[in-house]
């Protein structure tokens, strides 16, 4: 494989790895539809505070979310809504599988 073909698959992995999380899913749902502080996304996961920066540390490093400071509170918007039309395509997978298997057991 060319170095650049490698590349361009290692970035493509290191995104659907940052997303490979329910918690992380979950933050670029909420981020789609609004920015949100670390405190609101970490009271809508059940999380700590902590753990939830952890999880915007690792979208933020895939490209996926930026922050913005106000006073003293940091904010999160989603950069790349087009992520959540990997979730319809997820979607569709899991249904598709579910009929397969569905299938199998009549």
């Amino acid at each position: 494989m060319e170095k650049k073909t490698q590349a361009l698959f290692e970035a493509r992995a290191a995104v659907m790895k940052a997303l490979a999380h329910p918690s992380r899913l979950f933050i670029v749902d909420r981020l789609a539809q609004r920015d949100h502080s670390v405190q609101e996304l970490a009271d809508m996961v059940g999380a700590d505070i902590s753990t939830v920066s952890r999880h915007l540390s690792v979208l933020r490093g895939a490209g996926l979310v930026k922050d913005r400071r106000e006073a003293r509170k940091v904010f999160y918007h989603l950069v790349c809504p087009c992520a959540l039309d990997f979730f319809t395509c997820v979607e569709t997978v899991i249904k598709t599988s579910a009929r397969e298997q569905a299938a199998l057991l009549d």
